[in-house]
């Protein structure tokens, strides 16, 4: 019908512009005047969008008065409260604080290594042993020696006490038996050296020295790599703007791309220290070890509550639509329409999104029926059919 409409008027208005008179579209073509030409399309033009605007007008009046229209089929739902939770996506790796190579203390030679790759240790376990160049049999002699030295300081101290000798016997006596006591703990001290011990409970993750190697300390002779599993966790950079909202004990959601699998935990703690090179400070967010499948260097991706609204009102962001000024807007219809009603323009104010939904904090209340399916196609005013599922 509209289509009819549009043709007889444009006929019309051809018309009216043609025939005998002289300004009509034949003579100013066969004129050959470009000025002339260009005067006479814009004022074609200028009369088209006239007769547009008034078809318009009478189509919403038909659309309004004519019962037997054919009228856009939509589906509505209603408005209602629910708990919304936003959540700050970011990427980050596992890391652990006990992740180290084991370097050797001593030059030598590795004489026995007693742990394999996988294996558990505990703390201060021997993992392996250097030979000593002959410390052992050194330390052997100097106790004997000491003993000596306590055996005479202990005789020499009895007879000072009974006051036979003299002082300067007493003092030399002592004097050279902890001269030797030192040495001793020295000599020790150096030995310990050879023994190659864990420096916490975890899980050899290396040999990297194979027995009969000559070792010595320093870089490039690690012997072992040893790792603690059970105090994992990841660390992200967090925008500054950020800061109010990610705090100690926020729940936080850690998924494993590789492995398929996600875990729940909580921020364990906040770096005190904004990064001025790119405004951001630290999270420190603890993992478990998930059965040996989650390991250091892993990628994991995070997300952070950082937003919670337990009475927030979510619509689909498709629904939404935007004017020239930029504000945004939905369609209503009255909560109490069974089949047919009139779509109500609604501006709104909207908050945070999260995957397809929007929550919206004004213009929305609990309860409107708001037009789904077919929200663009409708206009402000327009009645429409209601067509939901059953």
């Amino acid at each position: 019908m509209k289509k009819i409409i549009y043709v007889v008027l444009t006929a019309v208005v051809l018309s009216s512009c043609g025939g005998g008179n002289k300004n009509s579209v034949e003579s100013i073509i066969a004129g050959n005047n470009l000025e002339d030409i260009r005067t006479k399309r814009s004022e074609i033009s200028d009369q088209q969008k006239a007769l547009d605007k008034e078809l318009k007008s009478l189509d919403s009046v038909i659309a309004l008065l004519d019962d037997n229209a054919k009228l856009p089929l939509v589906t509505t739902f209603n408005a209602k409260p629910q708990k919304f939770l936003h959540y700050l996506e970011l990427q980050g790796d596992v890391m652990t604080k006990q992740n180290v190579l084991i370097y050797p203390e001593m030059s030598g030679t590795l004489y026995r290594v007693y742990v394999k790759e996988g294996q558990k240790v505990a703390k201060g376990q021997l993992l392996a042993s250097i030979d000593d160049g002959g410390l052992s049999s050194q330390l052997a002699q100097l106790k004997t020696e000491t003993e000596l030295a306590k055996t005479t300081f202990e005789r020499q101290k009895r007879l000072w006490e009974q006051n036979i000798g003299s002082e300067i016997q007493y003092l030399q006596a002592k004097t050279t038996y902890e001269a030797q006591e030192n040495v001793v703990k020295q000599m020790e001290s150096q030995l310990a050296k050879s023994s190659i011990r864990a420096p916490f409970a975890g899980i050899i993750d290396d040999v990297i020295k194979d027995q009969g190697t000559v070792v010595s300390p320093g870089p490039g002779s690690e012997v072992f790599r040893i790792v603690n599993l059970s105090n994992m966790y990841i660390e992200v950079e967090v925008p500054e703007s950020h800061l109010p909202n990610v705090t100690p004990g926020k729940d936080v959601q850690v998924y494993f791309p590789v492995l398929g699998d996600s875990v729940q935990t909580k921020i364990r703690q906040t770096g005190n220290f904004i990064n001025p090179s790119n405004r951001s400070f630290t999270v420190e967010i603890p993992v478990p070890s998930n059965g040996g499948k989650i390991k250091p260097n892993l990628t994991a991706k995070v997300m952070i509550n950082d937003y919670t609204n337990e009475n927030a009102i979510l619509i689909p962001q498709s629904i939404v639509s935007e004017n020239a000024e930029g504000d945004q807007y939905v369609y209503l219809v009255g909560a109490d329409s069974i089949s047919d009603a009139v779509a109500e323009k609604s501006f709104i104010t909207t908050g945070k999104t999260q995957g397809d939904y929007v929550e919206v904090l004004s213009g929305i209340n609990n309860g409107d029926g708001i037009i789904d399916e077919g929200a663009r196609s409708v206009k402000e005013g327009q009645k429409v059919k209601i067509k939901n599922g059953e």
